[in-house]
């Protein structure tokens, strides 16, 4: 073949390459344009009010009259390798969910949580159209948050989603600012004009003066048990103190933790608009109820929308639990407190030295594990006695949920996790024992103990001898106040606390 021959079939060939190209790329656009679409996606995700939420939310009903689609949150931004790899990932998994998964069997509360928002929204793409931090009409409290923000994202890992929640699916019991007002408890046909009488050593109701709130109290009988003990060794943890016999004398206990009722009556009686040193407060109001000086007002709803009356009280910091016990023992003249780690330990067992008051083994409760996904997780048992994540709906629940143990409390193990009196120190309880460090975990004097695991925990975390403890800098990352606030705290929900009753007497 001569030469001119030759280049004919190079040009030719190199022609339908480059057309074949140019297809590909329009094709490839078209393509990504039309998988980056909303209807596309909502074609796929089929969350109950999805759509509806975002038609609500300043993404797309705002003064400006900027539409914010899907793809412009929940992808990186377009034009970077990261943007299509992600793309690709996310599509693959959608299609996999829609063709093999069943939509009604998905929490869909769990996913408008913040802890698995922060998996599905891309602070870069926040950033890429919101460019200017300190824009015009900026409230003084928003620049102080976004000030913040500047200065301790990279620290903290803070994302823009920590504290806008719902810019972009409107939800109206949600708004980042100050509570305004007094919530309101559930009435009751008596207003109770003194506290209870007890005489003796049984189960009463305390009655919370000038309100309709009551709750229950139980006995609990002193003695002996091993502290820190598991059935199974290999379950404990390195944290977890030395098995060793302790005694405890006899005291009353919460039924359940406090409720809403029971801490918006007293937000209501002490709340102050200052914040106030702890050590300078305790000083000020001793011996006198009238002077405590209780909450300020929280940011946002700390029920999270979840509803208030019977159900836990939230998001409280330890302090504020003890400034709690300390004006109901001021109103009912008796001895409130938050229990030691050993009385609580003590009440959770009731009676039991096994991994948890009722039978079962963890690791059949627990969705990791092949056995566990083949034959599926045993939660006959612990569905009857605890709210935890796998039947929590992502949410607290009330105290009707569940059984109680064998001394008549409820919600020992799940539910919210509770506060304990004792200073935290790893691999030794306040009583005694040991006094080794652990590295990673806080020093004595800095943490306080936290006891039962949460709505949102495994159920190792609830084992009557599991450890933990608070976590004050990481759970007050997006507070927007300087100084950080005493009262509440603004990146942990399934926290409370129970009360503790001295029992005076024969």
């Amino acid at each position: 073949m001569s030469k001119r021959g030759k280049k004919k079939i190079t040009a030719a060939i190199f022609l339908i390459g480059l057309i074949i190209g140019l297809f590909l790329v329009w094709g490839g656009e078209k393509a990504l344009s039309y998988t980056s679409s909303d209807i596309y996606c909502a074609s796929c995700h089929i969350h109950p009010h999805a759509e509806d939420a975002w038609k609500k939310s300043t993404h797309f009903y705002n003064k400006s009259g900027v539409k914010v689609h899907c793809v412009e949150c929940h992808l990186p931004p377009q034009g970077s390798i990261k943007y299509l790899a992600v793309k690709a990932k996310t599509g693959l998994s959608d299609l996999y969910g829609y063709y093999f998964k069943d939509s009604a069997s998905f929490n869909w509360q769990s996913k408008r949580e913040l802890e698995h928002a922060v998996n599905i929204v891309y602070n870069e793409s926040c950033i890429k159209c919101h460019q200017t931090l300190f824009s015009k009409g900026l409230s003084t409290e928003g620049g102080t948050a976004h000030l913040y923000y500047e200065n301790n994202a990279e620290k903290l890992k803070l994302q823009c989603i920590n504290c806008h929640l719902y810019a972009g699916h409107y939800n109206p019991n949600y708004k980042h600012q100050k509570m305004q007002g007094l919530p309101i408890a559930a009435a009751s046909k008596e207003v109770f004009t003194e506290p209870t009488k007890v005489t003796s050593f049984t189960k009463f109701t305390e009655h919370i003066p000038n309100t309709g709130i009551a709750f229950n109290m139980i006995p609990v009988k002193g003695g002996t048990f091993k502290m820190g003990s598991d059935e199974k060794e290999q379950l404990r943890k390195n944290d977890e103190g030395p098995v060793r016999n302790v005694t405890v004398s006899q005291f009353f206990m919460g039924e359940v933790e406090v409720t809403w009722d029971e801490y918006w009556a007293f937000y209501a009686s002490t709340m102050s608009e200052g914040r106030l040193d702890p050590v300078v407060v305790m000083e000020k109001n001793a011996g006198n109820p009238d002077a405590i000086s209780g909450p300020t007002p929280p940011f946002g709803i700390p029920d999270q929308g979840w509803g208030s009356g019977n159900r836990p009280a939230i998001t409280m910091t330890h302090y504020g639990a003890q400034t709690y016990c300390q004006w109901l023992s001021k109103i009912t003249g008796k001895k409130y407190r938050l229990p030691t780690e050993a009385e609580w330990e003590y009440a959770c067992r009731g009676g039991t030295e096994t991994p948890y008051f009722f039978k079962g083994d963890p690791n059949r409760f627990i969705k990791k594990g092949l056995r566990n996904k083949i034959f599926g997780v045993d939660t006959t048992q612990i569905n009857s006695y605890t709210v935890y994540v796998l039947n929590s709906t992502g949410k607290t629940q009330e105290p009707s949920f569940v059984k109680a143990n064998p001394f008549g409390l409820k919600n020992m193990a799940g539910n919210v996790a509770e506060y304990c009196s004792d200073w935290y120190k790893a691999d030794a309880y306040q009583s005694g024992g040991s006094t080794v460090t652990d590295p990673k975990g806080p020093e004595s004097g800095e943490e306080h103990v936290v006891r039962g695991g949460s709505y949102n925990s495994e159920a190792d975390a609830l084992r009557s001898a599991a450890r933990d403890f608070t976590q004050t800098v990481n759970w007050l990352k997006t507070d927007p106040q300087q100084p950080k606030s005493i009262w509440w705290f603004s990146d942990v929900k399934g926290i409370g606390f129970r009360v503790v009753c001295e029992a005076t007497g024969p």
